[in-house]
């Protein structure tokens, strides 16, 4: 059975997958670093790259394994080639790229953020036009969906990505890595008033669809001084709020964007797009407005190979391949 290879190590997620040529995913592995990096307080590039080494091959003999299929069967190897960390990035182009060499198939370089762009498609008959929410820690992006490979980027964060500006605000509570994770968490068990702390929700005039939350970071930052954080409630009360500013904003300018641009699909990816209360609200709102909701499975929202692998086999079924000298870039933008 026709599959394709694929890796990703953009940043301090090992992984590996296979997909079939028919878009079905048969084996998505990953290896996270979060235990590595909590003890730091965030992500050590140098630190990231060498797990990633440790870790890669293991990785491709499992996803083969668990497949059930061998090299032979592979038609082509993919890996993520941008944004990320380069030293990170070198990792899994490099292992794509010689196994590329040694079998003699085809290479592809899968831009990270369109992986996680298609990754809602996963397990779908096919890719439909979509209004596109990308949030994760590093990005935050509204992009047009008219076919694969065909991308308009309608707003983008001018400064903190939401996923960002969620961790840092942890940071500031005393909460574990990753913090974004943690404040939901919190809000859930303790079940937090959103309505407790006025937090301002940024809307910029000359951009409407672009984001920014550093005035939000900014606001927490002189809060948290005429608090006292560890009076019954006031911590969960700090998280629900924050969490509300954050995704008020996100459904307010996802709606906006998939109403002006007439798109009737709305399409959530990344990190971020597991926080319940963001799911909770889009389905709402969409319901409401009558837009038809694709949420990326959780296991697809933070950085994976599934979704790689995935966006490769579309790709590769439109013939495209990439030359083995192609670098990676650590900036790589969605629409270039």
């Amino acid at each position: 059975m026709p599959a394709i290879l694929a890796l990703e190590t953009s940043c301090d997620e090992t992984a590996a997958a296979v997909c079939l040529l028919d878009g079905t995913l048969a084996s998505s592995r990953l290896h996270s670093q979060i235990a590595i990096h909590r003890q730091y307080g965030g992500i050590v590039p140098e630190v990231a790259s060498r797990s990633h080494i440790t870790k890669v091959k293991p990785l491709v003999e499992a996803v083969l394994d668990e497949a059930g299929i061998g090299l032979s069967d592979v038609v082509a190897y993919a890996a993520t080639c941008g944004p990320g960390l380069v030293s990170s990035l070198l990792i899994g182009t490099s292992m794509a790229k010689a196994l590329s060499v040694a079998e003699n198939k085809p290479f592809l370089a899968i831009n990270h953020m369109e992986a996680h762009l298609l990754s809602p498609f996963v397990g779908l008959p096919e890719i439909t036009p979509a209004l596109g929410l990308i949030v994760s820690g590093g990005h935050t992006m509204l992009v047009k969906v008219k076919a694969v490979g065909d991308y308009a980027i309608l707003g983008r964060t001018r400064d903190d990505a939401a996923g960002e500006a969620l961790d840092k605000v942890a940071r500031m509570l005393g909460l574990p890595y990753p913090g974004g994770p943690e404040i939901d968490r919190i809000v859930r068990e303790q079940s937090g008033d959103p309505k407790a702390f006025e937090f301002p929700r940024s809307r910029l005039p000359d951009a409407p669809l672009d984001f920014s939350f550093s005035g939000l970071k900014t606001s927490v930052l002189y809060t948290l001084p005429k608090v006292e954080i560890q009076a019954p409630g006031v911590m969960a009360n700090l998280c629900a709020s924050v969490q509300e500013a954050v995704v008020e904003v996100l459904v307010e300018k996802t709606l906006h964007a998939a109403q002006q641009h007439k798109l009737e699909t709305v399409a959530v990816s990344g990190g971020v797009s597991c926080n319940s209360r963001l799911r909770a609200a889009l389905a709402e709102a969409c319901e409401r407005e009558g837009l038809r909701l694709l949420l990326a499975k959780p296991h697809l929202c933070t950085d994976n190979a599934g979704m790689v692998a995935f966006t490769a086999v579309h790709r590769f079924r439109q013939g495209k391949t990439s030359p083995l000298t192609q670098e990676v870039d650590p900036h790589w933008r969605l629409d270039a």
